[in-house]
């Protein structure tokens, strides 16, 4: 793993190496507010994070659904990008099979040129939901299929092979170097790995269906001209507070959308905490709830540090993603600097 500036504790004589930590937003759409209000929330978040230490502050990518207003990750990360200074900016992800690889190439390309030296292409293989956001976008389901292709071909537009001569050129991204991340949850490691690509990994299964991953991950990685070596980053949802109810909390309105839309098809604004907690459920709504609160890191800040520090550890993981999505934003941005000071990150001057 690379190296980490050490925190030191002056009460102890050991030195404990800082976390690295970066944070994706999805743009949240809270109840009753309209979508423009998330947006400017997910700029301002962004200007938190930078001055709490945060390594990188992603945006993600979903379409036609009422309860995100992050539609359009490139033009999303443009504004994070020009609202903040030092945080490297990028996306997780650009979902690739939704887009024309030479269309993306060109996006970043003009990312990475106003914003020099802070711009991450993050690449996810996923496919709208439904049939009819899939039919606007001109796509199959099938379409994730062809990720590797697409992922090949998007890259080449960056470097274009040795004595090539292709007639298309991706201006202005020829001849930058943009790191590029693969978002997987499962198989799309294997794709990382022949790619020789960093890897950015969570979803369902659990910690030991991530860790097997990632060992594949490992095992199977090819160096490339972008990566000599394997670099992983975990991602979850993680919520810190003063106490574990506090922390548990934060997740109730996330995991009632969660549940909403396992249950009812659609994935709804984020209702308040109090709201979801009073609500008389069907037992099928119930237990899709008391699921979608489990598998995160929550606590007080402690022993959320801990429990991130002990799945590095395990995972041999080079940073950790944090998502956090909660109805009550002052709570929300008291978990992001709670945890940085737990971590020990360096904040940034104002």
């Amino acid at each position: 793993m690379p190296g980490r500036p050490p925190v030191v504790d002056p009460h102890v004589t050991t030195v404990t190496p800082a976390l690295r930590l970066s944070v994706l937003d999805r743009s949240r759409i809270r109840q009753g507010r309209p979508p423009a209000e998330a947006l400017r929330e997910t700029v301002g978040l962004a200007r938190e994070v930078e001055r709490l230490g945060y390594h990188r502050f992603w945006v993600a990518e979903h379409h036609g659904v009422p309860g995100v207003a992050g539609s359009a990750p490139t033009v999303l990360a443009a504004a994070v990008a020009s609202a903040t200074s030092r945080i490297r900016v990028g996306t997780g992800g650009v979902m690739l099979p939704n887009h024309q690889p030479m269309v993306v190439a060109e996006q970043f390309g003009v990312l990475a040129s106003l914003f020099p030296d802070r711009i991450d292409m993050g690449l996810g293989r996923s496919v709208a939901f439904t049939d009819g956001v899939r039919r606007a976008l001109g796509r199959e389901k099938d379409a994730a299929d062809h990720f590797a292709e697409q992922l090949d071909e998007l890259l080449g537009y960056f470097d274009p092979a040795p004595g090539s001569r292709t007639e298309v050129h991706a201006r202005p991204a020829e001849g930058l170097r943009v790191p590029a991340f693969v978002l997987a949850t499962g198989s799309g490691a294997d794709i990382a790995a022949a790619a020789g690509l960093p890897l950015v990994i969570g979803g369902p299964g659990g910690p030991e269906a991530v860790i097997a991953a990632v060992d594949r991950y490992r095992e199977r990685f090819r160096p490339s001209a972008r990566a000599a070596e394997p670099y992983v980053v975990l991602s979850g949802n993680v919520a810190v507070a003063g106490s574990a109810e506090a922390a548990r909390e934060l997740l109730v309105s996330e995991a009632w959308s969660s549940a909403y839309a396992r249950t009812h098809g659609e994935f709804p604004p984020l209702a308040p905490a109090a709201e979801v907690l009073a609500r008389t459920m069907s037992p099928r709504e119930r237990a899709a709830f008391e699921q979608a609160l489990t598998g995160h890191i929550a606590g007080p800040p402690g022993q959320v540090v801990a429990e991130l520090r002990a799945l590095l550890a395990r995972a041999g993981a080079d940073e950790y993603l944090v998502t956090t999505h909660a109805h009550d934003r002052a709570a929300l941005l008291d978990s992001y600097r709670l945890l940085a000071e737990a971590a020990g990150l360096a904040p940034q001057p104002d």
